[in-house]
């Protein structure tokens, strides 16, 4: 009974754990398995087959789907023999309620869209039925001590992938953190009786986009981190909230998109059009599934997955989390713009009347951070290359591209943009607004780290941006691939000419006003502990490690010089004289002088 149980029972020392087993008989060999391609948009199921001829693969892939037949395969438009019915849990809430019910239905409109009538259902769980049986599709509405994921999983048939089981486990609190960014943004209690209609529907239409993402992945889709910046073609990308500025204030109403997306619709025709009126044979099939690829690139549909958008060093531009918008950069820059207009209308009507003070800080959280996952994007431009899934046929080989010299210096400057003082460093009248926790009321991890005991710590918030910055922008990998780029197109920067960029933009600045002093002496520091990173770091390609001992020792004279130049501009020479300390002792020692901090952002997914 472990802090895990005590967060969501009432007595941990009581629990009551059901086992449901379900017996299923196997089903018949009528089902026909699809082949599957990188750009279908399904997951694969693998297996090896070795009674493959030696000139074929040993590895086979095939798609998980449900199985599903039209009654009348020649019509243009049918029902279906068997339809897909999903479940909703009976105790979720409304509004809740309708709107996972509808999220989930927008998938009819893709089984529409290949010929099929009402194929794909979705009721409410009837009242005597079991969630874990077998024989329902089901959406579960879970509680749990903090938000956390939701999952879309399966059960399926080992022999051909036929899915007998779908089941979407959905947290609760997810809708709770969507609503209190919206309110966060709007900062809308201005009077007792404040109507928070638009923010309560931009956390429904969020609900509505998890519902049908989870149940595709119970379809056997997988991810589309490519979706949003393709006009947001698919529910399976994770989205984030789009926000407007009209006349100076920001518009929540545009958030989210409604419906299935075009890349959706050619996911279903991929795996459950039925051939079976007019193709009669697995080769001819065969020829109508290539197509149906053809065709969707021939729209300018992207798919990128999981793979191509989660690694830290993640090199595709285009394949992103929580992102909007083509051109990742220029993104960053409009969200700073939202984030500074969130934060200059933040206070105390960001609050509901009846609620201490001190609970400013949980809104503020996701509005201070609010760029965080674009910052990720823009980073990817840097060193990035441009690529899809494709086979051999489909097209001339033409090999990958990097991104422009020009896109990823545009990239730099955006992401140091948001290492500024002046973005960095909260307005004074949000820090004064900020008490200590009331009693009865507890920090946890939704809340900035604070190192200054029970107080709020703004220093400290901004510390944790510019490491989640620097994080992505000195990425060892990243600057391996981009040492590669530059020696191949000159227009494009090398990592030494980046570093030199980032320590003129920071350390080597003039010193900022009041309390950005302090934030501007936190970024110096996180500068010097990246680059001590990777001249430590055993990966580092030794080219690169080249680069940054060349910064580092230009950079200590620089410190040396500096450090003995107590004037306005250079008011941080105290620390110009820890830091060259730092830098000294690590290049004559095979480790750091100290540790480096292990300050990180509240966690931001999932939203």
């Amino acid at each position: 009974a472990g802090e895990y149980i005590v967060g969501v029972t009432p007595d941990p020392s009581a629990i009551t754990v059901n086992l449901h087993h379900s017996l299923i008989k196997l089903p018949d060999n009528n089902y026909q398995t699809r082949a599957f391609h990188p750009f279908s948009g399904f997951w694969p199921k693998q297996y090896a087959d070795y009674a493959t001829a030696i000139d074929q693969p040993l590895v086979q892939r095939i798609i998980p789907r449900h199985r599903l037949n039209k009654k009348f395969p020649n019509a243009k438009s049918s029902e279906a023999l068997e339809p897909i019915i999903y479940y909703l849990d009976p105790g979720v809430p409304e509004p809740m309620r309708s709107a996972l019910i509808e999220g989930a239905s927008w998938w009819n409109q893709a089984f529409e869209a290949i010929g099929y009538r009402n194929a794909f259902q979705v009721k409410v769980l009837p009242a005597d039925a079991d969630p874990m049986d077998a024989r329902y599709n089901v959406i579960q509405w879970v509680h749990r001590a903090t938000r956390g994921w939701s999952y879309g999983s399966t059960i399926t048939d080992p022999r051909t992938g036929e899915i007998i089981k779908g089941h979407v486990t959905l947290g609760s609190l997810r809708v709770r953190q969507d609503y209190l960014i919206a309110l966060g943004l709007t900062s809308p209690f201005n009077s007792t009786n404040t109507d928070t209609t638009a923010m309560k529907a931009m956390a429904l239409a969020r609900i509505r986009q998890l519902a049908a993402h989870e149940v595709g992945h119970t379809l056997g889709i997988a991810h589309n981190f490519s979706a949003s910046a393709n006009n947001r073609a698919s529910v399976m990308d994770y989205p984030h909230p789009y926000i407007d500025i009209v006349n100076g204030k920001l518009d929540l109403s545009n958030a989210y998109t409604t419906g299935i997306g075009e890349w959706d619709k050619h996911v279903i025709a991929y795996g459950y059009s039925d051939f079976s009126g007019s193709i009669n044979n697995q080769e001819s099939e065969q020829q109508v599934l290539e197509q149906l690829i053809v065709d969707a690139k021939g729209k300018g549909l992207q798919h990128l997955s999981d793979e191509d958008a989660r690694p830290g060093s993640a090199a595709n531009t285009q394949s992103n989390l929580w992102d909007n918008g083509s051109s990742p950069a220029e993104e960053l820059i409009r969200v700073l713009k939202v984030r500074e207009i969130a934060l200059k209308n933040f206070g105390v009507n960001s609050l509901p009347h009846g609620s201490p003070l001190s609970e400013l800080e949980q809104v503020l959280v996701p509005i201070y951070n609010f760029h965080r996952y674009q910052v990720k994007a823009a980073a990817k431009l840097i060193a990035g290359i441009n690529y899809h899934y494709e086979l051999r046929e489909e097209k001339p080989i033409d090999g990958i591209s990097a991104v422009s010299g020009a896109k990823q210096y545009q990239a730099i400057n955006a992401l140091i943009g948001t290492l500024q003082p002046k973005v960095l460093t909260l307005p004074e009248h949000i820090i004064k607004l900020i008490p200590p926790k009331a009693y009865g009321y507890n920090r946890d991890r939704e809340h900035f780290t604070s190192n200054t005991g029970i107080s709020f710590d703004p220093v400290s918030a901004a510390e944790a941006s510019a490491k989640h910055t620097l994080t992505a922008l000195l990425n060892p990998e990243r600057l391996a691939r981009l040492h590669q780029q530059s020696v191949i197109d000159k227009n494009i920067p090398t990592p030494s000419v980046l570093i030199d960029t980032l320590i003129n933009s920071t350390i080597k600045s003039d010193a900022a006003n009041n309390l950005g002093q302090l934030s501007q002496q936190r970024v110096n520091q996180q500068v010097v502990e990246h680059l001590l990173s990777l001249w430590h770091g055993k990966n580092t390609v030794a080219e690169l490690r080249a680069d940054v001992y060349f910064n580092l020792l230009n950079l200590s004279d620089w410190l040396s010089e500096n450090s003995k130049k107590r004037h306005q501009k250079r008011p941080h020479f105290t620390q110009y004289l820890f830091l060259k300390m730092r830098i000294d002792y690590s290049l004559n020692n095979s480790e750091p002088f100290m540790p480096a901090s292990t300050l990180e952002l509240p966690p931001g997914s999932p939203i």
